[in-house]
């Protein structure tokens, strides 16, 4: 399952640079132009697991890839996706040029694993986000309550 997934975000990749090399943009869209929104963890219910979700924009003419996320409360940070009420995880998510990465509930999430203290609601976490072409980026995620919905669907 899981190199059937890596292959599918692979394709997808791919399709996305081979659109790029056709869009006949201007100067300086050669490059990915990352941003993030919408960062939250819902306070965790266990002592050593928790989600987070966020929004990663790309505005440039160029596909990157999320490859890991950092954090000083975890011990590891993964990727997942989760299909038919299966969550696998990812060794990277692609972010196609002009698109969207979203993490949302019921969808790819990040997981913070072996938590070294429990954030409470009120409190943010810094996370700090990989990619394969773009610098690293810090995000500040607020922890919200376990139950928190946005109204953005994320």
């Amino acid at each position: 399952m899981r190199r059937a997934s890596a292959a599918l975000t692979a394709g997808a990749l791919a399709g996305a640079l081979a659109l790029t090399g056709c869009s006949g943009s201007g100067p300086g869209s050669d490059e990915a132009e990352l941003s993030v929104s919408s960062p939250y963890m819902p306070q965790p219910v266990s002592a050593d697991m928790a989600a987070g979700f966020l929004t990663i924009t790309n505005k440039g003419g160029a596909a990157d890839e999320l490859t890991s996320v950092t954090t000083d409360v975890a011990g590891q940070v993964t990727l997942h996706s989760t299909a038919g009420g299966t969550m696998t995880e990812q060794s990277s998510f692609a972010i196609p040029a002009h698109g969207r990465l979203v993490f949302a509930s019921g969808g790819n999430h990040l997981m913070f694993e072996k938590l070294k203290r429990r954030p409470k609601q009120g409190q943010t976490v810094t996370v700090k986000l990989r990619f394969a072409e773009s610098g690293p980026l810090t995000v500040e995620m607020p922890v919200k309550a376990a139950t928190y919905h946005p109204s953005t669907g994320h």
